[in-house]
């Protein structure tokens, strides 16, 4: 075992491995482990350009001897003889002889620190029982490795971030979370600890985290390298704040992404998009963006209008511009077989491969299709290129990046392989490259109002404009409980930018009374998200599948209406009521997303969040705070008028329905009838709700 000073950090060999821990970004450290002669070099989402930093290195030698040795409490039981310190602001790494890492805060505190049991050599406080702390385990007959990371766990601590589970948890100590997303799951391997660190997993292949009480353990069945970042923070904001800085920040978000979204399971046709937007403008009703969903094309890898269906897309989208609204277009990524680009991209190896069988995705539903490579640049180019022909020059500059996991069925991640290479180990940066191929594309036209709608997200993804929804969430009051820790997980992941299906993706009828109430419910909270967008497939569909029969083609019918008129009159006069307050709002959005652009601080966040102080913040799961000024608790239960909220301590709060001031500390009854969200606004600031 070797432990030394080398260039600006700390190098730790032992046998083939060679650890190295170096200054990265504001009060942050990397520690990256190979055992390959020549590691792997990629920074993933440590992509944005640091300064080179010249941390202070020292050497020191400690007694150990003393059994009131008044070190960490963990490091008395671990660490013998000469140590290295590395410091750089608020964060310090320490290593011991051995090679047994855990790092400090400005006061000495621990952060975090390794769980080290496998000693070189017996002291009396040695716990020899054979488990090291970091392992990268040889596949044999491969270059390959497994690799297991532990670390000790803290019965003190709340862990917050990780991305997007359907698991109404906010809190993700004691939680077992697989790395690798799906439908309705992004994972995003960050997280902001209570303790007062944030820490990255940078790495995008496929494994798990445990983060038990006895341990955190990372798994990994196949990678090159172990790679994580960790920084410390007094506050969540300055550890938001510097994660931001070393993977991106998101842009200003764009004017049109602040007003109403209007989507449904499906327009099929260019009139049925007209005729909603211009009823929608006839009724006096605010309205940003409107979306045509999937399968308004003729084959999936042809990105372009069938034009049975919308025979004058140009013209569609010059009205709707003079109306004031903007449209947006889905993207698939899968590619038919019959489709004009399936030859060429296939010949150019542009397309997801497998290493056994045929490379189709799986699902065999409306053709047999297999997706297109996002991780290759030449395959980001030729996929913009068409949406560019077929798309952009027609007028449409924002783009709804669906099936963004990829959605592949089944998810056998041994068996597929990318330009970037295996599935295993790197299919988590699918969704971020997607997203950026579409940005580069945008950003060479001049354009500056990016945002691209995107079903999935990795670390990093925040930085080229990805809007990201919860996937396919079913319409349910379970459903619409879920969706709140989902999109405070994410906003604590550095993910700004996120909304869902409001009123839920799958099922919902709009004639049941049942669900009409959920959706007044769930349309309300979505004026006080990211973006304010109405979706969903509703039920009863009109038709499944159509078979063309002069082609051959299948198309799709669509599901029932979802337009604010579509819930009842009662549940019109709530709808449209909301936005109008989400227009009174957009001055405080605006200032909310400039913040969230310069910043890297959630859109929408947990209380403690902006109460840190406030012990009892930290274990709120039903309010949360809209930018600065504003907390939001969304009624998750049917047939209620009022609705239990927790205020933080350090101001006073005026309640929005009723104008009543409370002093923060406390639990209060807020009034909830049907038509009212309970909003509290900061006393002292002059934001109008209701």
């Amino acid at each position: 075992m070797t432990v030394k000073q080398e260039g600006n950090g700390i190098l730790i060999h032992y046998g083939v491995n060679n650890l190295k821990v170096t200054p990265w970004g504001k009060d942050g450290i990397r520690v990256q482990m190979s055992a390959e002669a020549v590691p792997d070099t990629r920074d993933f989402a440590l992509s944005e350009p640091v300064p080179e930093i010249i941390p202070e290195i020292t050497s020191e030698e400690v007694d150990m001897t003393d059994p009131w040795y008044q070190g960490p409490e963990w490091s008395r039981y671990h660490m013998t003889g000469k140590i290295m310190r590395l410091k750089n602001g608020k964060i310090t790494a320490v290593v011991n002889e051995e090679g047994w890492l855990h790092f400090e805060n400005e006061k000495g505190e621990v952060l975090l620190s390794e769980y080290w049991r496998n000693r070189n050599r017996v002291s009396r406080y040695a716990v020899p029982i054979g488990v090291p702390a970091r392992e990268l385990k040889p596949i044999p007959g491969s270059s390959d490795y497994r690799l297991t990371a532990i670390f000790e766990a803290d019965d003190r601590e709340h862990i917050f971030g990780m991305g997007q589970y359907q698991d109404g948890k906010l809190d993700k100590k004691g939680m077992v979370l697989d790395l690798q997303h799906k439908n309705s799951q992004a994972s995003i391997p960050f997280y902001v600890s209570s303790l007062g660190y944030g820490f990255l997993w940078n790495n995008p292949a496929v494994g798990e985290v445990h983060f038990g009480t006895n341990r955190t353990e990372w798994r990994i069945p196949s990678t090159k390298k172990l790679d994580y970042w960790i920084t410390a923070g007094d506050t969540p904001a300055d550890i938001l704040y510097n994660y931001s800085e070393v993977t991106g920040r998101t842009p200003m978000m764009p004017e049109y992404g602040m007003g109403f979204w209007q989507c449904k399971l499906r327009y099929k046709t260019q009139d049925q998009v007209l005729e909603v937007a211009r009823e929608h403008k006839r009724r006096g009703l605010p309205m940003d963006v409107i979306v045509v969903d999937f399968f308004h094309w003729t084959l999936q890898g042809n990105w372009e209008f069938d034009p049975e269906c919308f025979p004058d897309p140009e013209a569609m989208i010059r009205e709707l511009k003079e109306l004031g609204i903007e449209t947006v277009v889905s993207i698939w990524p899968t590619v038919d077989e019959r489709s004009r680009n399936y030859g060429p991209m296939a010949d150019r190896g542009l397309l997801m491969r497998t290493d056994r069988g045929h490379a189709t995705s799986g699902s065999g539903w409306m053709g047999s299709t297999v997706y297109y490579d996002a991780t290759n640049p030449e395959a980001q180019e030729y996929v913009w290129n068409e949406a560019k022909k077929n798309y952009y020059e027609k007028g449409v500059h924002i783009f709804w990046l669906d099936e963004a996991e990829p959605e592949i069925g089944p998810y056998e991640f041994d068996n597929w392989r990318y330009w970037a290479g295996p599935a295993q180990q790197v299919t988590n940066i699918y969704p971020k490259e997607y997203a950026r191929g579409f940005y580069n594309g945008l950003k060479a036209e001049g354009r500056d109002d990016i945002m691209s709608l995107v079903r999935c997200a990795w670390a990093g993804s925040q930085k080229f404009g990805a809007l990201t929804w919860s996937g396919d969430i079913s319409s349910s009051w379970r459903g619409f409980a879920e969706q709140l820790p989902a999109g405070l997980s994410m906003g604590m992941s550095g993910i700004p930018w996120w909304t869902c299906d409001l009123g839920g993706f799958i099922g919902g009828d709009p004639t049941d009374e049942g669900f009409r109430e959920l959706m007044a419910r769930w349309f309300a909270w979505g004026c006080f998200l990211p973006v304010f967008r109405l979706h969903g497939e509703r039920s009863p569909w009109d038709v499944k599948e159509v078979t063309i029969k002069e082609n051959g083609r299948q198309v799709l019918g669509s599901g029932a209406d979802n337009e604010v008129w579509s819930f009842g009159e009662r549940n019109y006069e709530i709808m449209s009521r909301f936005l109008f307050i989400r227009e009174n709002l957009r001055p405080y959005i605006r200032e909310v997303m400039k913040a969230a652009s310069e910043t890297g601080e959630p859109v929408i966040r947990p209380l403690f969040f902006d109460f840190p102080e406030d012990c009892e913040a930290w274990k709120q799961e039903k309010a949360y705070m809209f930018g600065p000024d504003l907390l939001v608790s969304p009624v998750t239960k049917p047939g209620v008028d009022t609705w239990e909220v927790y205020l933080p301590a350090g101001t006073n709060w005026v309640e929005s329905a009723t104008g009543k001031v409370y002093e923060g500390g406390q639990c209060v009854t807020a009034s909830a009838p049907l038509e009212i969200i309970p909003v509290f606004i900061r006393e002292g600031k002059e934001i109008k709700v209701y």
